[in-house]
């Protein structure tokens, strides 16, 4: 008998056909003798309603306020859930932030998970019932509904799954698992049967879309297997886990590609110590994250200083780039969202060289001029215009010869 928490995405229970479907899997696995916490987002498109309909009251809305708004798709869906698996005589009870003790840290629509009180959840489990837990969302320590960003419902269940030590994560979606480029644009695109957390870290912040990065953060801080894997389909997905030296045989494992990058620019700014670490403490402090930065070379005593942020914070990112650079007598801030970061991943890379050069000549052939480039220790990122997305992941994912190499790191 395994103890088993299985999170169930938007597509998975965007009807009440779908939730019944869900509740049948759910019972279907009790019956094998598991035991099985469900986790659960909204409906799909419920969560984009639900943020319509406060902005179309305010364009800025109250933080707090949306948060509240927000959480209730979550709640919708974990109780009819709980009525659908009543209906199979299965027992099961909603559970929604407060009831689960999900403590968070105070920013609003970003935060944090700090605890989890599993007490609510073991006694749900103890008296034979199946918890139905409301993702993405929490309580801070005042008291506040808040939540955990976009996918933040990975992290709720994976966070579950580490608190009650369950066996495995299955992360229930509208995909069979991972794949080596998007199926989307490379039709020849392999699933992979395992990955390893490192790889799948990377390919989650660089735009993949099958798991939301911080979830596998904290999988790989507690090592909680995850099982990704389609609701559609009893086919297994892909296994994501600890390393291993079958795993490091590939050298490229994935090819990603992420449109919500933006690139600002601060002209003319003076060429002395502590600049940089002023403009890039105040964006920390407001929460803006930074990804690619680039310092030209000094001329006449200025610098052209170069980074990227979500699309989502560009707004602010800008407005705070503008103040500072009024403050230290710098130019123009330059704004440009006709850009896309197209990245390769894979643990091979640690020991094979010239992985970067090969990505560069397979985008020159192309034509593809790179604007910035980033590294890891396991990947390689291009910031280029967008109208060359989906060639230039087509053209690596090929180049590399992915869909070969997938078989090798199946074990096939």
């Amino acid at each position: 008998m395994a103890l088993l928490v299985q999170k169930y995405g938007g597509t998975s229970v965007g009807s009440l056909e779908r939730i019944r479907v869900v509740a049948q899997r759910i019972a279907a696995a009790r019956d094998q003798g598991h035991q099985v916490v469900a986790v659960v987002s909204a409906m799909a498109g419920e969560t984009n309603r639900l943020f319509a309909l406060g902005q179309s009251l305010e364009e800025r809305p109250n933080p707090r306020e949306m948060d509240a708004l927000v959480s209730t798709g979550e709640q919708v869906s974990s109780a009819l859930l709980s009525i659908a698996l009543q209906t199979l005589k299965t027992p099961a009870r909603s559970l929604i932030g407060h009831q689960l003790r999900l403590l968070t840290d105070g920013v609003f629509s970003k935060a944090r998970i700090l605890a989890i009180d599993v007490r609510a959840l073991h006694q749900v489990l103890q008296a034979g019932q199946v918890p139905v837990v409301a993702g993405f969302q929490g309580l801070d320590e005042e008291g506040n509904i808040t939540t955990l960003g976009r996918g933040g419902t990975d992290t709720t269940a994976v966070a579950v799954a580490a608190a009650i030590g369950a066996d495995a994560c299955e992360i229930y979606t509208d995909v069979e698992g991972v794949f080596t480029a998007d199926p989307n644009i490379c039709k020849n695109a392999c699933k992979v049967a395992r990955i390893s957390y490192e790889e799948m870290l990377e390919l989650a912040s660089l735009g993949a879309k099958v798991l939301q990065i911080r979830s596998v953060e904290v999988a790989m801080k507690f090592g909680v297997p995850i099982h990704v894997r389609s609701s559609f389909t009893e086919r297994d997905g892909t296994w994501v886990g600890a390393e291993t030296r079958e795993l490091e045989s590939v050298v490229v494992a994935g090819v990603a590609s992420d449109k919500n990058e933006v690139k600002l620019t601060i002209r003319s700014l003076p060429d002395e110590p502590g600049i940089s670490a002023k403009i890039f403490k105040q964006l920390a402090q407001a929460n803006v994250c930074v990804d690619m930065i680039i310092q030209n070379v000094s001329l006449q005593g200025t610098t052209d200083l170069t980074f990227t942020a979500g699309k989502g914070d560009v707004a602010q990112a800008r407005q705070l780039a503008i103040s500072l650079a009024h403050q230290v007598g710098a130019g123009e801030v330059v704004v440009d969202s006709a850009v896309v970061k197209v990245s390769i991943v894979g643990l091979g890379m640690r020991s094979h060289a010239g992985v970067a050069a090969r990505m560069f000549e397979l985008l020159a052939r192309e034509g593809i001029n790179i604007q910035a480039i980033s590294t890891s220790e396991i990947k390689v990122s291009c910031l280029i215009h967008e109208r060359y997305a989906e060639l230039a992941v087509r053209t690596l994912h090929d180049g590399f010869g992915l869909a070969e190499q997938a078989p090798a790191r199946n074990g096939l």
